[in-house]
């Protein structure tokens, strides 16, 4: 069984599993779709992703608009990260707040980001390996992103500035305010 915490935004939820230990080390089901699907909402996964980055990197804050939109399930294998999720979807009660967690290779937690919020994450540890789900391949024309750093979104990531390490593209993405295409919070991203 898995244990599914609601967050300040519904849909956006943390996922712990069940995890058997004894002196041999440990097991836990990493994906269930039945657990997942009861618990959570049905979601065709289509791909997984793993990076692998030093403390201080931060990737983010992205997404992909339109019918490339996509959810994540995302997890640390090892190390510790700061995972968020921002909600973009105008009209939405909680548009522009944001759900912080740390997600580490200690704790096992999964953090379920659904279609219509940016993500983005930073490394807190020497190093840490990040694994993702997907239920939409990347489409480079469908790409957006926000600033990591815009004040509106109020985000404490865990680090002091001068250590973050940032992608060419990712320091320069536009505010939130200024991003020219978002998320309606009247459309289910999830309709065929």
């Amino acid at each position: 069984m898995i244990n599914v915490i609601q967050t300040a935004i519904p849909g956006a939820v943390i996922i712990e599993p069940r995890v058997f230990g004894d002196a041999r080390g440990y097991f836990f089901e990493s994906w269930s779709e039945r657990e997942f699907d009861a618990a959570v909402r049905p979601v065709r996964w289509v791909q997984d992703n793993e990076s692998k980055s030093s403390y201080g990197v931060l990737r983010g804050l992205h997404f992909q608009t339109g019918r490339h939109s996509q959810s994540k399930l995302v997890r640390v294998v090892s190390g510790r990260v700061l995972d968020v999720a921002v909600d973009i979807r105008k009209g939405s009660p909680w548009f522009g707040q944001h759900v912080a967690c740390e997600l580490s290779g200690e704790n096992r937690r999964q953090f379920f980001i659904p279609r219509g919020f940016a993500h983005g994450f930073a490394v807190l540890s020497p190093e840490a390996v990040f694994q993702y789900k997907c239920d939409n391949f990347y489409a480079p024309e469908a790409e957006g992103a926000i600033a990591w750093n815009d004040a509106a979104l109020g985000i404490d990531w865990g680090l002091p500035e001068a250590d973050i390490l940032l992608s060419e593209k990712d320091k320069h993405h536009p505010l939130l305010a200024d991003v020219p295409e978002l998320f309606d919070f009247s459309i289910d991203y999830y309709a065929e």
